[in-house]
């Protein structure tokens, strides 16, 4: 048949077929609190990006991300955590460190 078109001798089965992909569409978490998975229908958990700055203030592309699970923020244990978090990460001082309000106001009076 002269009319038909044959495959090139270079040409080959494997040039035209790809190889299968594999693409993970969901990636397990973990709290960053208490090392619970989270779950994929925990929709109350939250990732929170912390940016770092310098001494002025300004912002130069870095973060530290924290997630926190829907149990912790259901508990409302989620602004002590993130303060402990971003203190064992160097970002802020230990909330240990800071005056009471109790004792601040005192202080102040006197």
């Amino acid at each position: 048949c002269e009319g038909s078109i044959a495959p090139k001798p270079t040409d080959t089965m494997e040039d035209t077929k790809e190889a299968p992909q594999t693409t993970e569409l969901y990636y397990p978490r973990k709290c960053s609190a208490t090392s619970r998975l989270i779950a994929a229908k925990d929709h109350a958990s939250v990732q929170i990006n912390i940016g770092h700055v310098d001494v002025n203030g300004t912002y130069h592309n870095e973060y530290t991300s924290f997630a926190l699970c829907g149990y912790i923020r259901f508990k409302g244990r989620a602004d002590d955590a993130i303060n402990r978090l971003a203190a064992e990460a160097g970002l802020m001082r230990a909330m240990d460190s800071f005056p009471h309000p109790s004792k601040a106001s005192t202080e102040e009076e006197e």
